[in-house]
């Protein structure tokens, strides 16, 4: 979607408009969104943010997702001046048309790459806000973080909440694993420990999430809400020999370790129900079981190891985690042929 096709959208006479969830645990779907949530949204944002009218803020994100979308909303209902780019990994590889820019919003994978071009980790580090969202921020890209001089977020959220509903700090003294979510965001556990969002000026009624969460001990530095963090999703439990394996927990302890991409996924397995595979890109997986062997619990270790050319992503680079399991269970049926 272009621009100028969102903003001829948003400036009709219907209340809500179209938007597509991003498919990272299976296909995407399409959501109707009223406006005067989107708006409202917009403005906890950039009242958290101390974002104000006049404000620059740049665009580099599809508009096809609900992130790309808030981004204009953002613009038009808290006047800033947004400077559109084309959304691609190096959304900084050209100076922007303004001499600094106040807002914006990335990808974990835009932020990577412009770390690695001295010249645009420069137009980086000027962005006064920088919110990261759409994917895990790994530790090395939090520590390459930390000595920004402006600040930097990373983002919780998904389309239902129309974006993000919560934030946490990446770097200076109020940097934080904990996410604290705006005013007038309630948030709660139920049985399952999966998080409850009650957000009414973005969503009617209480949202049941998949995430898998918990809360700090310590109240919040910013408001009175609970922080808390997310442990995994719901769906991502590996259930292996009666032991919940969290998919993201052992590729957070793996990470720092790996220089190829991977994931965590699971296959059927006759004795365990379930079993544990490491998929990645490097050509031979299996040497990568010494690794796994020293640096993870004994019962969240790999059972199998497979190869393949790519890990499946969306188009927001998050992992495919239903399309790592298809992809997984094709290659063990052509490996029995």
């Amino acid at each position: 979607m272009s621009l100028e096709e969102f903003l001829a959208e948003w400036h009709n006479d219907r209340p809500y408009v179209s938007v597509h969830t991003s498919g990272s645990t299976g296909k995407p779907k399409p959501l109707l969104v009223e406006k005067r949530r989107m708006e409202a949204s917009a403005r906890i944002t950039c009242q958290f943010l101390g974002v104000k009218e006049g404000d620059t803020a740049l665009l580099c994100l599809p508009l096809d997702y609900i992130a790309g979308k808030m981004m204009v909303v953002r613009a038009l209902t808290c006047g800033l001046q947004l400077i559109s780019v084309e959304p691609n990994g190096h959304p900084l590889a050209s100076p922007p048309s303004t001499s600094h820019l106040d807002f914006a919003a990335m990808v974990p994978l835009q932020v990577w790459n412009s770390l690695q071009v001295p010249e645009e980790r420069e137009r980086l580090k000027q962005i006064k806000h920088l919110i990261i969202g759409g994917g895990a921020i790994d530790e090395e890209l939090e520590q390459q973080l930390k000595d920004f001089p402006n600040a930097v977020w990373s983002t919780y959220g998904m389309t239902e909440t129309l974006s993000h509903i919560a934030l946490r700090r990446l770097n200076g003294p109020n940097a934080s694993e904990w996410y604290t979510p705006f005013e007038g965001v309630d948030v709660s556990l139920n049985d399952e420990n999966c998080l409850v969002i009650n957000a009414p000026d973005v969503h009617d009624g209480p949202l049941v999430t998949n995430d898998i969460a918990e809360f700090s001990s310590c109240p919040s530095p910013l408001t009175s809400q609970h922080s808390f963090r997310i442990l995994g999703r719901k769906d991502n439990v590996i259930c292996s020999g009666g032991v919940k394996i969290q998919a993201e927990e052992v590729e957070r302890l793996l990470r720092p370790h790996l220089n190829t991409p991977f994931c965590i996924t699971r296959i059927k397995d006759v004795r365990l129900g379930e079993a544990v595979v490491l998929l990645t890109e490097q050509p031979e997986a299996e040497s990568l079981r010494p690794l796994c062997e020293q640096m993870l619990p004994r019962l969240w270790k790999p059972r199998y190891y497979y190869s393949t050319n790519k890990i499946p992503l969306t188009k927001t680079g998050k992992i495919a985690r239903h399309e790592a399991e298809e992809l997984l269970k094709n290659a063990i049926v052509y490996e029995k042929k």
